[in-house]
C-alpha cells in the first residue's frame, strides 16, 4: 500500500509540470508585450521628432520671409 507521503509527492510533481508551462507562457507573453511596447514607443518618438523638425523648418522659413520683406521695404 502506498503511504500518504508517496501520494502527496507524486501529486506535487504532477502539479508542478503544468505550472512550469504556464510560467513559460506568461514569460513569452510578457516578452512579446515588452517588445511591442518598445516598438510603439520608438514609433511615437520618431513621429514626434519629425513633427518638431517640420515645425522648426516652418518657423525658419517664416523668419526668412520676414527678413526678405524688411529688406524690400527699405529699398
Amino acid at each position: 500500500m502506498a503511504s500518504d507521503l508517496d501520494s502527496s509527492t507524486s501529486l506535487g510533481e504532477q502539479q508542478r509540470k503544468p505550472g512550469t508551462s504556464s510560467w513559460l507562457r506568461v514569460g513569452i507573453i510578457a516578452g512579446a508585450s515588452a517588445l511591442a511596447g518598445g516598438i510603439a514607443a520608438a514609433w511615437w518618438y520618431r513621429k514626434t521628432l519629425t513633427k518638431l523638425r517640420e515645425a522648426e523648418n516652418h518657423n525658419l522659413q517664416s523668419e526668412f520671409r520676414n527678413l526678405e520683406d524688411d529688406t524690400t521695404d527699405r529699398d
